[in-house]
């Protein structure tokens, strides 16, 4: 009903097994091949940005950096400029319920090598997303503790910034999920936040739904209930459309219920608001017209915000609805049109 996240694993999650190999990636050299090879290897190449307003870790091998790449072997390069938007931004890697270990360690040690921190999403609650186009999950509460202790013991004492099961307490302020699953539910996120914070250089966001689906008032409690309050804070609009400022006038009236914590924006797709032009249970869900927001960085307008965040990582589909392929997997289609919408 209100949005599912899109578990966005596959090729970028199996290519972190390698970490240097993600490292280099695509901006790696190669001595082989003519001239010609050589200047589109170059020109394909994916950057850092800047670490003191951007200290986030760019994947050189995601999805958009492929997609650089591909356009630019086919001299397509207004595309691949356009993809570049996408390509040279930080972005969410999703943890996958497989190799929680070897995936948080191999992206962890790819940040540290960049001398960036890695942007982690740990989505994998038991019952997750109600059945919709994300469901899934761990198999039970036990699967998912032993879950989170390998996502624990991969991210070690390197830097990270964790957004913790989007969803998850929206889902339980709006009565998707069975009631017989909400006190499991908050024992497993405080879990969660107990094991992730006490690692030396992790920084742990409980999310907290958006400013179009939820108000404050109904969700302070649960988030309190959940752990909130042994956090670093809260995050909102993770893989939606609602302006940045609609996003921290809601963060702001919710930080004031739980103790003044500071929260996280995911602005990745929200350069043009939401959309409003379809049928409301599925304006969250591959909406036409929507574009790129602001880049992720730490210099916010707001001392509450600690970061825009590019958390769901554009140019990957929402779910199976207006053409999308499945839930996570790259749309090269979509992704232009993101990227060409955005100023």
């Amino acid at each position: 009903m209100f949005g599912s996240k899109g578990a966005t694993w596959g090729r970028a999650s199996v290519a972190v097994l390698g970490a240097a190999l993600l490292f280099t990636g695509c901006s790696g050299s190669s001595d082989k091949g003519d001239g010609d090879e050589l200047g589109k290897e170059t020109e394909a190449r994916i950057t850092q940005q800047p670490k003191g307003t951007n200290p986030f870790w760019v994947n050189p091998d995601g999805n958009a950096a492929e997609q650089v790449a591909a356009y630019v072997k086919d001299d397509k390069t207004t595309d691949a400029e356009q993809i570049r938007k996408i390509a040279e931004q930080p972005t969410g890697e999703w943890i996958s319920p497989e190799n929680p270990e070897a995936e948080a360690r191999g992206f962890t040690e790819a940040a540290q090598k960049a001398d960036r921190s890695a942007l982690l999403v740990l989505y994998n609650i038991p019952h997750r997303d109600c059945g919709q186009y994300s469901s899934g999950g761990a198999a039970d509460g036990d699967s998912y503790r032993a879950w989170i202790d390998g996502v624990a013991k991969g991210i070690g004492d390197r830097a990270a910034t964790v957004i913790l099961e989007p969803d998850a307490i929206l889902h339980l302020v709006d009565g998707c999920t069975q009631d017989e699953f909400h006190e499991e539910r908050y024992d497993l996120l405080s879990g969660a936040i107990d094991t992730l914070s006490a690692l030396k250089n992790t920084k742990v966001y409980l999310d907290a739904g958006n400013a179009g689906w939820t108000h404050p008032d109904q969700i302070f409690e649960p988030l309190k209930w959940a752990g909130i309050d042994k956090a670093d804070g809260f995050s909102v609009n993770v893989s939606n459309f609602y302006s940045t400022a609609e996003s921290i006038a809601y963060g702001k009236e919710l930080s004031a219920k739980v103790g003044g914590k500071h929260f996280v924006v995911d602005t990745s797709r929200n350069g043009n608001g939401p959309y409003t032009g379809g049928e409301a249970a599925e304006n969250w869900c591959n909406p036409p017209g929507r574009a790129l927001g602001e880049s992720p960085t730490v210099k916010t307008a707001d001392p509450l915000v600690d970061a825009y965040l590019w958390v769901k990582r554009p140019g990957e589909s929402d779910g199976e609805c207006k053409g999308g392929p499945k839930a996570g997997q790259w749309w090269a289609s979509y992704a232009l049109k993101l990227a060409k919408a955005s100023k």
